[in-house]
């Protein structure tokens, strides 16, 4: 499994990018076999995590026509700076009810 980790600095958020973000979410999970996505925002800082099974859906995401239109938005309008890292996740450890749960 891999993980996307898009770090950013907010520039201005408007309701379009809301109503982008969630297209762009459901695009991830439909089109391109997303496995999860978490996102937080705080002050002007953004972190969105996204789980995917292999580097070619993350590349086939990143690259989506639609997706680049509205990446180019996001970079003239709601980002000051952003950051893209992947990686490979190796271990995965859960905690649930007192039971704690290993994956590998």
């Amino acid at each position: 499994m891999y993980a996307v980790i898009f770090t950013a600095e907010i520039n201005s958020l408007d309701e379009r990018y809301y109503k982008k973000s969630n297209l762009m979410r459901e695009l991830a999970f439909k089109k391109y076999h997303c496995k999860g996505l978490n996102s937080t925002s705080q002050d002007n800082k953004e972190i969105t995590i996204s789980y995917w099974d292999n580097l070619d859906d993350i590349n086939n995401f990143k690259n989506d026509s639609y997706h680049l239109e509205v990446q180019n938005i996001g970079k003239s309008k709601w980002y000051k700076s952003y950051n893209v890292e992947i990686t490979e996740v190796t271990r995965q450890y859960s905690f649930s009810n007192s039971s704690r749960i290993i994956s590998s």
